[in-house]
Formats: structure tokens, sequence, C-alpha cells
């Protein structure tokens, strides 16, 4: 038997029984796509969208999506499907199948040490959604100006005892259903928050059709006005359909592990690219609307969701109920994205010390509370404390954004591209056109390290 059979029969046998399958394609998709659709997509895609020119912006990321982030998503599901183990482990084993350096897993480490710090800090901000489900239910958007909103979203994070609550029942929620595994945790959650995200969206949308606006939410987002790009606006874009399908964190390795053999990876991913930019594009025409409507402006910045959008629900009919809506759906968002990146280090807690599942959960669980903390209290007591000028906050947030995924993704696009073996790559990534394939694996190897590099050098401020 060749090595490469051996291989194969490897990936597909022990390993797989071990680990457990999802039990069909789709549910692979809907748990894919939670994992890429997060606060990126409902908090930041619109928010950057509107500071970087609206139509033209959205025609680039469609353009990246489809260049680089198909052909990065494809390759993150096949390492973890040929690996069948968490990313550390699943490099380690495919560069010594390719008679490469083993040292080649600290790429898949680095992974999922980035997922671990991001879940630290993501689960505060879904933990800002979750204590506005409350406030918009009570009215407390009513009658808000500006300066109010402000003032609103200034208490909660003054509060350092709400945001710990709010923070720690996130934490708890998604590690609850870590804990019951695969098929009892992970797919049984995003059987039910997936369909319910995507009901929640289309009433927002629904409704946002009904403020008078929707047609110039429409002109906004899909009118191509090129004289608003610059070389930054493209690299923004560039940027942003790299984060925004979760890549560089370990999820879609980690997930790719669970996939059945003979499932298509390509049009798997594909699909779960086409959802994920869906629901950005259904997030920017369920708000923009409403932004409109109110006279507001769609390019404010990171404060549209939580200190914006709160005064236009303050101000419209219905705000009170859609603001209950708006906020319930952005948690939801929030918790299918934190499943996903708490599992490679949940994972590699099992796999690397033999430990049962429920004690790696709450191992994990355990120092990811107390790096929230952290982040929790650098808003307010602990604001005076700072690491290289930033606050604990804001430099976990720079260290995973700017460093860890950047060269995470750099190093998984090489490992993908240049380490593994033409062979092991066509069989594992089941593309059967030999120009596609081709296409794809010239992708890998030449532009989507130079656009990962040209990303990086412009979030550590090469470019100015």
């Amino acid at each position: 038997m060749s090595q490469e059979s051996s291989a194969a029969g490897y990936a597909g046998s022990a390993s797989s029984v071990a680990h457990g399958l999802w039990s069909s394609r789709w549910v692979f998709i809907l748990a894919a796509t939670g994992s890429a659709v997060g606060l990126g997509n409902i908090w930041k895609f619109p928010y950057i969208t509107g500071a970087n020119g609206g139509g033209a912006f959205v025609l680039v990321y469609l353009a990246c999506i489809l260049v680089i982030g198909i052909p990065l998503l494809m390759a993150e599901v096949m390492i973890g499907r040929r690996g069948r183990k968490n990313p550390a482990g699943a490099m380690a084993a495919l560069a010594k199948r390719a008679g490469a350096s083993r040292h080649w897993r600290m790429v898949g480490g680095l992974a999922v040490l980035t997922g671990f710090l991001i879940l630290s800090f993501y689960a505060v901000v879904a933990g800002w959604a979750l204590a506005y489900i409350p406030a918009a239910l009570s009215g407390s958007f009513t009658g808000l100006t500006a300066e109010s909103s402000g003032a609103l979203f200034g208490e909660l994070l003054a509060d350092p005892l709400k945001l710990v609550l709010c923070a720690s029942l996130v934490l708890l929620a998604t590690l609850a259903i870590v804990a019951c595994g695969l098929h009892k945790g992970l797919e049984r959650a995003v059987r039910y928050l997936m369909p319910g995200l995507f009901i929640l969206l289309l009433i927002l949308v629904g409704y946002a059709a009904t403020t008078g606006y929707f047609g110039r939410a429409l002109e906004f987002l899909f009118v191509a006005d090129f004289s608003k790009l610059s070389g930054e606006t493209v690299l923004v874009a560039l940027g942003h359909a790299f984060f925004t399908l979760g890549l560089a964190s370990g999820a879609m390795m980690a997930y790719g592990a669970y996939l059945p053999e003979g499932t298509s990876i390509a049009k798997t991913s594909i699909l779960v690219a086409i959802a994920d930019t869906g629901v950005a594009l259904l997030a920017g025409l369920a708000i923009f609307p409403i932004v409109f409507a109110n006279g507001l402006e769609p390019g404010v910045g990171p404060g549209l969701v939580f200190v914006t959008l709160p005064i236009a629900f303050g101000q419209m009919p219905f705000g009170q109920l859609i603001g209950v809506l708006f906020f319930v759906m952005l948690l939801i968002a929030a918790l299918t994205s934190a499943i996903s990146i708490s599992e490679p280090s949940i994972a590699w807690l099992t796999e690397r010390f033999g430990i049962s599942r429920l004690k790696a959960v709450l191992t994990s669980g355990g120092v990811l509370w107390l790096l929230s903390l952290g982040s929790v209290l650098s808003f307010n007591v602990g604001a005076d404390f700072t690491l290289f000028g930033k606050t604990f906050f804001d430099s976990l947030d720079y260290l995973t954004t700017n460093w860890m995924m950047p060269l995470g993704g750099l190093g998984t696009v090489l490992f993908a591209g240049w380490v593994l073996q033409q062979t092991t790559q066509r069989e594992a990534i089941g593309i059967a056109s030999d120009r596609w394939f081709l296409i794809w694996r010239w992708v890998l190897r030449y532009p989507a390290p130079l656009a990962i590099m040209l990303v990086f050098l412009q979030v550590i401020g090469v470019f100015g």
C-alpha cells in the first residue's frame, strides 16, 4: 500500500470513530455557517461598509470572498478532515506524512491559541448584546438622543458586575453546549440557533422594507461609486473577507475534522461562503433603512449597533419589539461563533492530555473566565492598566486580529499550498476538474500569501 493510501486509510478509520462525524453535510454547513456568522457580520460589516463608500466596497468585498476567502476556507477544512485531529495535531500528522518538519504543528497551535484568546474578549462583547435585550424590553431606548444613548452605553461599560455577569452567562451557555459533545451539543445547538437567526434577520429585513428607505439602502449597498475607493479601502475589504469566514482561529479545521469522507469540500465551502455573505448583506438591508429613516449616518463606526441604532429603535413604530429582536439576533450570532472557536482548544486538551471532554471544558472555561475578567475591568476599574499603551481588552484584540490571525493564515496557506503533495490535495479536496483544481492550488501558492501579507502590512500601519 502506498503512503498516500495509508494516509487516506488512517484519516478515514480510527480517528474518525474517535471523534465522531457530523450526521450530514447540511449539519456541517449549518455549523460552519454559524462559525462564520458572528458579530463581524451584523456589527462590523454594516459600519465598515458605511465608512468605506457602500456599493463599491461591497463589490470589492464579494470579489475577495470569491478569489481568496473560499480557497482558504477549503484549505482549512481539507487540513482538518485529512488530519482528523485538533488543528495542531492535524498539521503535525500531515507534515509527517509529507516528510516535512513536525514544527508545522506550531501553525495549528497558533490557530488554537488565537481562537482561545479571541473567545475570552468576544464573550465580553457578546455580553453587551445580552445586556441590551432587557434594556430594549424595558423601553430604555425611548426618547434617546445621541448624548443619552452614548451615556447609556457608557453606564454599561462602567458597571463591572453587570459586565462580568453577562460575559459569564455567555461563556456558560457556550461551554455547556460544547460539553455535550458533537451530536448532543454542537449539532443540536446549530439546528435550532441558525434557523432562528435567519428567521429573526428576515423579520427585521421585512420591517426595514416598510420604512420607506429600503430603496435607498439597496442603492447604498449595491450601486458602486468607484470614486470612493482607495487602496486602503481595498485592503479593508480583503481583510474583512478573510476574517469574516472565521479563518485562522482553528474553528474550520476543528469542524473539518468531523466532516464525513465523500463530502465535497469545494461545494460545501462555497455554500458556507454564500450563506455567510448573505447574512452580512441582509444585516445591511435590515440596518441601513432604519438608519436612513431616522436621519442617522451609516458610517459612524463601531458605535453603530450599541449607540446609533438604539436611538432609532427609540423613535420608530414598534421600536421596542424590533430592538429586542435585533439584540436577540446579535446574541445568537455571537453564540454560534463562540461555540466554534471554543472547540479547537477543547479538542486539543482532550487529545493532548487524554482527559475527558468535561474536564477539558472546565479547564478551558476557568482560564477563559479569568481572561474575560481582564477585558471587563479594562473598561472601568482597570482602565488605567495598560500594555504597550493599550488596555487589556484592546491589547488582546490588537494581538489576535493584527498579528496572530494574519500570521496563522499565512502559515496555513503556505502549508496547504507548498507542503502537502498534489496527490494529497487532490484526494482530499475532491475537485474533479483539473482546471479548477490547478486554479485553486495556484491561488493558495501565490495570490493568497501575497494578499495576507498585504493585509498584515496594512493593519500594522506600514501603509499609513
